[in-house]
């Protein structure tokens, strides 16, 4: 309401006939009707949704494809801001309707409860999309008591996140930013470099404000689900996949990917389902074809892979068996890494041309490999140490023999007074917001 206030009649709205209808569905017996009422919200929900996130989008490409036919009609323009953290709060909510309307959890008749479920402000507009048998029936046991254990848990873990998100991201975007916005500047080394640090930015980013979320519940007794394991040392993109933003994932899983069949069809049907699954979960990011292209890059490496995989009669382990194990596991770890990082380009580029740009840079310096261009114009060697050590440190931090440490009270506080420490020394402060908040 402070942001922009009228947006809570929006939001109360959007609570008020969900609330109702999953009451109604509930007690609906016939199928058909359960269908046509489910249909209703889902309809209504992803309406509200396409008005403030994707006309634009969809508007102005209209009005090209109508120019190019040689008409001069051009769609109603609407100049309206993106409520924040709508993308977030429209799943969580839809996937409530859906589980009501399976019968996996009864209809919520407290108004209060279920507007508190929906609008739960640690994680309202960054998620993670929490399940309403997971996050309702907690807001509603009035015995939760916080204790000690999790407030020192809370608080290390926003230590955490603050440390990710002030030292790490905020610092890597100084250097992201200026390349992004004009890479026909930079060298094909200096771009390359750009797209590894966007890498650790949002990822630093996004998993530091769900720390902040996760910890800011504990505080308050509630604990949320986790939305990120170390998903940069995946061996497989679909490994990456069950550990970044988990919550996401799990929600295209279970309330698209599996309606549509999953994997119990035919071959090219459940090849369909994935590549469609990330097709819309690229456009779930926002209304741009890059988010589209990033979406679909995803579903390409794993239909790819499971393609290949069933030509060569192997399983997606078994590649690169001429090698050691550990040697192996290293080598696919730093392949999917690769292939996560390409797809980041577009991601991150304003347009389709800026990421050909980029990729264009990248190629000529991987073509010349002229290791003499200096890679930290601009940018600062003490900001680049600073950055390269902060990376060391969030990887000590999250390594498992250290989470195994945090469970010792004292030194959680003791590793949390550390990062907030270095936090206050070198953080960039108040400058940049979080990177999902747009979407």
């Amino acid at each position: 309401m402070a942001w922009k206030a009228e947006y809570i009649i929006l939001l109360l709205s959007v609570c008020l006939i969900n609330f109702l209808c999953s009451i109604r569905l509930e007690k609906l017996e016939s199928l058909a009707s359960k269908k046509r009422w489910l249909w209703f919200v889902i309809v209504f929900d992803l309406s509200i949704l396409f008005l403030f996130k994707y006309y634009g989008f969809f508007s102005s490409n209209l009005n090209v494809v109508m120019e190019s036919c040689g008409l001069t009609w051009e769609s109603p323009a609407l100049k309206l801001l993106l409520p924040m953290g709508i993308s977030f709060y429209t799943f969580q909510i839809m996937g409530y309707v859906i589980d009501v309307y399976r019968g996996d959890l009864k209809a919520e008749r407290n108004f209060g409860f279920f507007t508190l479920f929906v609008t739960f402000f640690p994680q309202l507009v960054a998620g993670p999309i929490e399940r309403a048998s997971n996050l309702i029936a907690q807001l509603k046991d009035l015995r939760n008591k916080v204790d000690a254990s999790m407030l020192v848990s809370g608080f290390t873990l926003m230590a955490i996140g603050f440390f990710k998100k002030l030292v790490i991201a905020d610092r890597l975007s100084m250097y992201v930013d200026k390349v992004y916005l004009y890479p026909e500047g930079f060298e094909g080394m200096q771009v390359l470099l750009a797209t590894f640090f966007f890498a650790v930015q949002i990822y630093c980013d996004f998993s530091g404000y769900t720390d902040i979320a996760i910890g800011c519940a504990l505080l308050l007794g509630i604990k949320l689900m986790d939305n990120f394991k170390s998903p940069y040392f995946s061996a497989s993109i679909s490994e990456f996949w069950s550990r970044w933003h988990i919550s996401l994932s799990t929600w295209f899983r279970d309330y698209l990917y599996i309606p549509l069949g999953g994997n119990r069809v035919v071959k090219w049907r459940w090849y369909y389902n994935l590549y469609l699954t990330f097709i819309v979960s690229g456009f779930w990011h926002g209304a741009n074809w890059t988010f589209l292209v990033w979406g679909a890059l995803h579903g390409t490496y794993l239909v790819s892979g499971l393609i290949i995989s069933s030509i060569l009669k192997l399983e997606t382990k078994s590649y690169f068996q001429i090698l050691p194990p550990d040697l192996m596991h290293s080598a696919r770890v730093l392949f999917t890494f690769v292939l996560v990082c390409f797809a980041w380009i577009f991601f991150r580029a304003s347009t389709i041309d800026d990421a050909m740009t980029v990729i264009s840079q990248i190629g000529g310096f991987l073509g010349t490999f002229n290791m003499t261009t200096p890679v930290i114009k601009g940018f600062g060697v003490f900001a680049l140490m600073v950055s390269f050590a902060s990376v060391a440190i969030l990887m000590l931090v999250e390594s498992p023999r250290v989470t195994r440490w945090r469970s010792d009270p004292l030194r959680s506080i003791l590793l949390a007074s550390l990062l907030l420490a270095i936090t206050c020394c070198f953080g960039i402060m108040g400058s940049k917001s979080f990177i999902y908040f747009q979407f």
